[in-house]
Parts: structure tokens; C-alpha cells; sequence
């Protein structure tokens, strides 16, 4: 009935006012002929057939000329306080407010001309009889109060398409004066019960002052208020109700979404009370998961998946732990002669397929890429999560590698280095700015073995001792002492 979330402005206008103006125009009809139905038949006046047809006909001019003048009257308000959403422009604070005050100035208007046809048609029947009067002003007034408040509810429930437009660009700084949540039950009770509850103790009082009514009378007007306390109380009581509990299921239909994972999801805010700030809560809320699910995406972008995970459920802490683990240390052949005759495009190009292999390789044996460095790359299998076969798992790693790097890379020539042995793996730097890290001898280890494997045939060479904790069937080709270490290491070759 009110159209799609995303549908234009210009198309949640004109099916707003359409709904508005039918629903305002058949509400004030029944007010109207509810008023005429109390005043003639229900309350008991004395009043002449003659004084009938005129109320009648008095009560026809008055209702075709107030829709004459009060329809022109509040569209053309109603169009000032929009005039910005047929400009296409973002509403002003000020416009903000007055086009969120609509369904209350459409109340108040009513409220005024039902009130002046009260004082009128009353002061009319008083003429001829004060008690009359008195009666016909109430049975006017229960109607009026009943058409107004129908008319908030009913154009702030047409009005929600437009309103979540105007929310868009945020809720209001100031007070609106609105009614809340509490405001509005007090308002149904008041039109569903309190009005017709007044009409029966009018009637009370009526013959506690001396007016001669009979038992057939007042059986009529209370069985005939006590009827529209029922009809009419649930109707409004309905209005009420659903203008709390829709922004409540949609609320409670997009959390099921997010249960679900989407938090792409929002819910259009329409509301200004309590409930209204309630789906601004939760849109904010679902902005903060999804920027922390962008951050945490990022992050884990940047130093690894399980880093990033440890790092989010454990805390940050400078330092770290001794742990035995494999490393896999990668560098491409001829790299600086390939910068110089490639453009840099080129060669990012070509780095970012050889990296996404390499990350792709080590994510499968269950390793962790642990720096990206120019043509290189450090891969640690241990830490942060234990392996229980760290150096098996590195050895078929750097296996897969070369094989599927020739296949897939084969620009990239590269040679593969694992090593084993103890490092101290944690954060290493600042408290401002620090990484996680492995350091230690075998790390160095890995990297002088990369250098010797460019030429080897199978561009891939491990420490004896990696091969021996995997139990692995490689074969020695060697001792050679390493730069930098004074103990020399076993080469190994598949």
C-alpha cells in the first residue's frame, strides 16, 4: 500500500497524499454521520422534526464546505513544506521538522473545524433548548475528537514514505512536540474509551439534573455508546498499534538478517518517538559491524587471517614465544634485471600472480604467509597456530610451489628454501606501530637456502633437519656452511 522502500520521491508524495486525502474524506464522512446518528437518535433531545432536517442539511453544507476549504487550505501547505522534495534538493533543519509535523497540523485542522462546528450546531439547538444544545455540542465534539485523532494516525501511517525520505539525512536536533509512544496509547484510550465513557456520564448526569428521559432512551444511548467504544476503540486502538509494532517487526526482521550475515541490510527510518530512534539505533549499529567487518577483512588482509583473529580475541602484547616450527622462504630469479626491462606495471602484474600462488600454496599445507617482501616471500608453518607435522607440511609446500608456479607463472623463475627449527614468534616494534613476527636462526637459515636453490635443477633445497622431522625421503646433495651461521647444514633435494 504505501510502495517499495526505494521507490522515487515524487512517487511517495502523490501515493502519500492519494491515501491521506481518501482516508481523510471518508473519516470525516463517518465522523459526520456518527455526530448526526448520537445527536438525533441516540442522546435524548427533544427536538422537532423540523430542527432534524435542518441539523441534517445544516450538517451536509457544513461538512461540504469545510472539505471545500480545508483540503485547498492544507495542500497548499502541505506543498510549501515539501516544496524542496519537488526541487530535488536536501531538506533544511527547519523543512525537516515542518514536513515531519504534517499529520499533526492535519489534526489540528480538524481539531479546529470540528470544534467550531460543535460551538455552531450547539449554540443553534440551545435556541430552542439549553439541554439540547448542551447534547448536541457533545455529540459533535465526540465526533470531531474522534475524526482528528483518526487523522493523525491515519496520515502518519500515509505519510511514512515521505518521512523516511526526510530521515534519511538524519533524525532532528530539536524537539518535534510529537506524540510518543506513550503519547499515542494515552491517545487511542482517550478516543476509544474516555470519549464514549463522557457521552454515558453526560447522559447520567443529565437525568440526575431533572430531565425527564426514559428507560428505552437511555438503554439506546448506552447500548449505542458501549457499541462504538467497541468498533471505534478497536479501529483507532488498531491505528496505534500498528504505527509501534511495524517499525518493531522490521526492526526484528533485519536482526534476523544480520543473524543471517547480510549487513548490507538498513531498515527505513519513518518514526520520530522512541521507536523511531530505535531503527536509527539499529542502522547505526549495523554501520559499526560492517566497518568492523571491512577493518577485520582488511586487517586480515594485511597480516593473515590467524594472526588477525588472535590478535582481535586475545589482545595486543609486545614479545613472544619460543616455538619450533617450519619456515619456507621464496625469492624470484633475476628480479632486478626483469624491473629494468619491464614498466612497473608490468612487474606488479606479474608479483601479484606469483604472490596470490604462493598465498594460495601455503594456505593449503596450512602455513601462514607471514611477510611479503618486494620479489620475496616468508611463509611459517607453527605460529601462530601449531601444526602437529610443520615440517612435513612445508616440505610439500615448497614441493606444490615450484610445480605450480612453473605452470602458472612461468615468467617467474624462483628458488625455495625450508628450513626447521626454534624461533621466537610474537609482536615485534612499538606499542604505536609493531607486526607479528619470527625470528631466529632458522629463519636466517631459510633464506640463505633460497639463494642456493636459483641453482639447483629443482629450484628447491631444505635442511637435513627439516627433512628429518618430517621423515621424508630426500636426498642429501651436501654440507655447505651458510653465510652468517658457523655450523655447516645438510642440503636436501626431493
Amino acid at each position: 500500500m504505501l510502495g517499495s522502500a526505494d521507490q522515487s520521491l515524487k512517487s511517495a508524495l502523490r501515493r502519500s497524499t492519494l491515501l491521506t486525502w481518501g482516508g481523510l474524506l471518508l473519516a470525516n464522512l463517518a465522523g459526520a454521520a456518527g455526530a448526526f446518528v448520537l445527536a438525533a437518535f441516540v442522546f435524548p433531545t427533544t427536538g422537532s422534526d423540523d430542527r432534524l432536517v435542518k441539523n441534517l442539511v445544516g450538517g451536509a453544507v457544513f461538512y461540504v464546505g469545510t472539505a471545500v476549504l480545508v483540503m485547498p487550505w492544507t495542500s497548499v501547505v502541505s506543498r510549501r513544506r515539501l516544496a524542496w522534495a519537488r526541487e530535488g534538493r536536501v531538506p533544511t533543519a527547519k523543512e525537516q521538522r515542518r514536513a515531519l509535523r504534517l499529520p499533526a497540523f492535519v489534526a489540528n485542522v480538524h481539531a479546529l473545524m470540528w470544534g467550531l462546528a460543535a460551538a455552531l450546531f450547539g449554540t443553534l439547538n440551545g435556541l430552542d433548548d439549553v439541554g439540547d444544545g448542551l447534547l448536541v455540542t457533545l455529540a459533535v465534539a465526540i465526533g470531531g475528537a474522534i475524526t482528528a485523532g483518526y487523522s493523525f494516525f491515519l496520515t502518519e501511517f500515509a505519510s511514512r514514505p515521505v518521512a523516511a525520505k526526510v530521515l534519511a539525512h538524519g533524525l532532528p536536533s530539536v524537539r518535534l512536540y510529537l506524540p510518543g509512544l506513550r503519547m499515542r496509547v494515552l491517545l487511542a484510550w482517550a478516543l476509544g474509551s474516555a470519549v464514549p465513557v463522557i457521552g454515558m456520564m453526560a447522559i447520567a448526569v443529565s437525568v440526575l439534573a431533572g430531565r425527564d428521559i426514559s428507560r428505552t432512551s437511555i438503554a439506546v444511548t448506552t447500548l449505542s455508546l458501549g457499541g462504538a467504544a467497541l468498533l471505534v476503540g478497536f479501529a483507532v486502538l488498531r491505528l496505534s498499534w500498528r504505527a509501534t509494532t511495524d517499525p518493531v517487526r522490521g526492526v526484528r526482521a533485519a536482526l534476523a538478517l544480520v543473524e543471517g550475515g547480510d549487513l548490507d541490510v538498513r531498515i527505513p527510518l519513518y518514526d520520530t518517538s522512541d521507536v523511531g530512534r530505535l531503527q536509527a539505533g539499529f542502522n547505526s549499529m549495523v554501520d559499526g559491524l560492517r566497518e568492523r567487518e571491512q577493518i577485520r577483512d582488511v586487517f586480515g588482509r594485511h597480516v593473515g587471517p590467524d594472526v588477525a583473529r588472535r590478535a582481535l580475541e586475545g589482545g595486543i602484547e609486545l614479545g613472544g614465544e619460543q616455538r619450533e616450527v617450519a619456515v619456507l622462504f621464496v625469492d624470484v630469479v633475476g628480479s632486478t634485471a626483469l624491473a629494468s626491462e619491464a614498466s612497473p606495471a608490468d612487474v606488479v602484474a606479474l608479483l601479484n600472480r606469483f604472490f596470490g600462488v604462493v598465498v594460495d600454496v601455503v594456505a593449503e599445507h596450512g602455513g601462514f604467509v607471514n611477510k611479503l617482501q618486494g620479489d620475496a616471500a616468508l611463509a611459517v608453518f607453527g605460529a601462530p597456530v601449531p601444526h602437529d607435522a610443520a615440517a612435513s607440511a612445508a616440505l610439500q609446500a615448497g614441493q606444490d610451489l615450484v610445480r605450480r608456479l612453473r605452470a602458472q607463472v612461468p615468467e617467474c623463475d624462483v628458488g625455495v628454501g625450508v628450513a626447521f627449527g626454534l624461533v621466537v614468534a610474537g609482536n615485534v616494534g612499538a606499542e604505536q606501530r609493531f607486526e607479528y613476527t619470527v625470528i631466529g636462526d632458522t629463519v636466517n637459515e631459510a633464506a640463505r637456502l633460497t639463494e642456493l636453490a636459483k641453482d639447483q635443477p629443482g629450484r628447491l633445497l631444505a635442511s637435513g633437519r627439516a627433512v628429518r622431522e618430517a621423515g621424508a625421503s630426500w636426498s642429501a646433495v651436501g654440507e655447505q656452511v651458510l653465510r652468517g651461521r658457523s655450523q655447516p647444514t645438510q642440503l636436501m633435494v626431493p
